[in-house]
């Protein structure tokens, strides 16, 4: 076991020098933009940044599914050819809806509204997610179970935190922290950045882009618009409103691209858009029947523009102008690339941690480093001689190590990282201690200083694999389960833990070998 090949020695050297060489990227800055150049990031507690937290509005999420289940209530309604006149009335407060039908034509009506159920995504379990009663004024309920409201709700905040995500990286933020919090709610950590105002106004806005004909026979002065209307401002003329059917001919949804530009001719701020091919095929079908008409493209319920459609367009490509300048058209064409989120978000707390702050911490977090870095190292040498400071060189390798093995993975450190890094040295003079101690003990019992090493490597080995594996998998666990600072610090300790595997029992026999060779002492000196 205390053979060395040269192979093997070169290895182990070559592992040394690799991860040294890695760590350099975070002393100096980059020579080149094509030299790889990898770093480890700080954290939002180190560097400094903003914290959001955001609220999904819940109320949105069931007044839209309540208005989507209107709609196919009627649907169903009619293709059971129930008499009229009948009503169905949206009720958001007790998340049904109410359905008024002549007597007559009650069971029809109930049997064919309990079909819905069947048009909607199941919730967990089989159990629908729609309860149709009847209620004692004659009317019909149809009324959303508290389980669709749950799994709905679980479905808006992981649909809204992928849409957020999307957001925020391609503003360029680096190592954003997005977590869910509670039910409804969504934590934002954004290091580096001290003023947030940009990012909420893209998180805080819905994008849902659509795209309507309008009713040029409408009355825009009218106090309340014709059925089937309504009456929109337009995003660039304050106090002008125009009137847009309110079926929706294509959804942004079919967008699959959309990037700023300038328009050739006019020098404008243009978003230009590209269609998939379902949204191609409708945006062709209703642009060839609406020549001559006004099309507008609306966002979040206000008229970007409402261009006069002079042609078919059938290549799935399409410009919107709207007096943008070159932030605002970047931004649009962000929002819409990203997607629509499910319901508006609004920032329930905002707080900015300043970089002195940070600095303070990296100044306490380093001194608690070093400090205990240096006392593990004298603790060492003192009650182990040689032996002892051997060891204290493979830990001081183990921490240039895991610093490499972190900086290859462009990890983000945060002050629970440092207290990992801390604790992993701990964990590293462990194994030392478990291997010096062995061979002080058989050196006790009369063995050579040979023999003597060799068993007490060999007999520390089954201890030191056995701890740290255990140690191991409970860390990826919390890994697995844990989120934000947690989940950074289970990453530190687990890289921390292969590397002191490494060091303990490669680097550090490998030094104590190389002095046997070197010296062949009659007593070993621990």
């Amino acid at each position: 076991m205390l053979y060395f090949s040269r192979f093997k020695t070169a290895l182990i050297l070559g592992v040394c020098v690799l991860g040294a060489l890695l760590c350099v990227p975070n002393l100096v800055a980059q020579p080149a933009s094509w030299i790889p150049w990898r770093t480890i990031h700080l954290g939002l507690d180190l560097r400094g940044g903003s914290y959001l937290l955001m609220e999904v509005d819940m109320a949105t999420v069931i007044k839209e599914r309540l208005d989507g289940l209107a709609d196919q209530a009627r649907g169903a309604l009619s293709r059971a050819n129930i008499a009229r006149p009948y009503t169905v009335v949206a009720d958001p407060a007790q998340t049904r809806l109410i359905a008024h039908v002549p007597d007559a034509s009650r069971d029809a009506a109930l049997a064919a509204l309990r079909t819905l159920a069947s048009t909607d995504v199941s919730t967990p379990n089989g159990v629908s997610d729609l309860d149709v009663t009847q209620i004692p004024d004659g009317g019909i309920a149809v009324t959303l179970s508290p389980v669709a409201l749950q799994a709905r709700a679980t479905s808006a905040v992981a649909q809204s935190i992928e849409i957020v995500r999307r957001r925020i990286d391609e503003t360029g933020v680096v190592d954003p922290i997005i977590n869910r919090q509670g039910q409804n709610r969504i934590v934002v950590q954004l290091p580096g950045i001290e003023d947030p105002n940009r990012i909420k106004e893209l998180l805080g806005k819905t994008a849902r882009m659509t795209f309507r004909l309008t009713d040029e026979t409408a009355n825009v002065s009218a106090p309340v618009p014709p059925p089937g209307d309504d009456f929109l401002p337009m995003e660039n003329a304050p106090g002008t409103k125009i009137a847009v059917r309110r079926r929706v001919e294509v959804d942004g949804a079919n967008l699959t691209d959309a990037r700023a530009g300038q328009n050739g001719q006019t020098g404008e701020w243009v978003v230009n858009f590209t269609f998939d091919s379902l949204g191609t095929r409708r945006f062709a079908d209703i642009s060839s029947r609406n020549v001559g008409h006004p099309f507008a493209i609306v966002l979040d319920d206000k008229v970007i523009s409402a261009p006069v459609i002079r042609e078919a367009i059938t290549g799935g490509r399409g410009q919107i102008s709207g007096r943008f300048d070159a932030r605002s058209a970047t931004d649009l064409a962000l929002l819409l690339r990203a997607g629509a989120l499910p319901a508006p978000l609004t920032v329930v707390e905002e707080r900015s941690i300043g970089p002195e702050l940070g600095a303070d911490a990296i100044r306490a977090g380093a001194l608690s480093l070093a400090v205990g870095f240096v006392l593990v190292i004298l603790f060492m040498g003192m009650f182990y001689g040689l032996f002892g400071w051997l060891a204290g060189i493979a830990v001081v390798v183990n921490l240039v190590l895991m610093m490499a093995v972190l900086s290859l993975m462009e990890a983000t450190l945060t002050l629970p990282g440092m207290a990992g890094i801390l604790l992993t040295l701990g964990m590293a003079v462990d194994a030392n201690i478990l291997i010096n101690e062995r061979i002080r003990e058989e050196a006790r019992n009369g063995r050579t200083p040979l023999n003597a090493m060799e068993t007490g490597f060999r007999r520390a080995y089954s201890t030191i694999i056995d701890s740290n594996a255990t140690a191991f998998l409970a860390h990826v666990m919390l890994f697995v389960f844990g989120s934000g600072p947690v989940r950074g610090f289970a990453v530190t300790i687990t890289v921390g833990i292969v590397t002191t595997l490494f060091t303990a029992t490669m680097l550090a026999r490998l030094l104590m070998v190389r002095w046997y060779v070197a010296t062949r002492p009659a007593l070993l000196p621990v």
